[in-house]
């Protein structure tokens, strides 16, 4: 998923302690694979935003629209460059820690196709965004290096403003469209929550880093039941952004 996502919301719940040491994560294989999985996820997402913004600049409206989504798409290569040299630190290869993740977010692309301007601007903002806070949380677990790369790429460069004001001003143009607008942008989490399910039953260590191991305390049911409310209360902030219902 992309960076292209609005206010973030309520800071995650605090991890545990790091015990990293020189190259940032601890010996415990299970939480270092955890952390490669996560950064392995900024990095697809990062390449498949560059791909889909590059797309969605050929549907815009005007000439400025398309250079500011292009110039948009030209930041998730930046981004990409980080992740792949944080994983170079990590010895560990960029296209391996990426090949998990190409199933399920190939088919959240498929599924989520926007038809029109308007479709791709909500998919950016509502669906992205409600990715990225879930790999906020997820971050609260890993060592603060890659926390805050992971914050770093997935923070909002102003492309929520845009898209706010792009989809109030057509819903001011023609009030038709929010009942149509409404209906994707719950289309859209749906499928990010599906996404996010699929990837954590196929990715074990990516799931310890929330619950824990043994010795590496993590989330109990009550806190990821609490993360679950606050992804979700996020959603609904961003639609009521829009004008839109939740």
């Amino acid at each position: 998923m992309s960076d292209t996502q609005g206010p973030s919301g309520p800071e995650p719940e605090p991890g545990p302690p790091s015990s990293a040491g020189p190259a940032g994560l601890s010996g415990d294989m299970d939480y270092r694979q955890g952390a490669v999985d996560l950064l392995g996820v900024l990095a697809y997402g990062a390449l498949t935003a560059f791909e889909r913004l590059a797309e969605d600049a050929r549907m815009a409206p005007s000439l400025a629209d398309k250079v500011y989504v292009a110039t948009m798409a030209a930041h998730q290569i930046e981004h990409f460059a980080r992740v792949r040299d944080r994983l170079a630190e990590l010895n560990a290869d960029v296209m391996v820690a990426m090949e998990p993740f190409h199933a399920p977010f190939d088919a959240f692309h498929e599924y989520t196709a926007p038809k029109d301007w308007y479709e791709s601007l909500l998919k950016a903002y509502v669906g992205d965004g409600f990715a990225a806070d879930f790999y906020r949380e997820v971050a609260a677990f890993v060592d603060p290096d890659t926390r805050a790369l992971v914050h770093e790429v997935l923070a909002d460069e102003g492309h929520g403003e845009f898209v706010v004001e792009q989809v109030r001003s057509a819903i001011a143009e023609d009030p038709a469209k929010a009942g149509r607008l409404a209906l994707w942008g719950r289309r859209l989490v749906g499928e990010a929550l599906t996404q996010a399910q699929r990837v954590a039953a196929n990715r074990d260590a990516l799931t310890s880093l929330l619950t824990g191991t043994v010795d590496r305390p993590g989330m109990d049911l009550a806190a990821i039941s609490r993360m679950f409310s606050r992804l979700i209360e996020n959603h609904t902030k961003r639609m009521a952004k829009l004008g839109l219902q939740a």
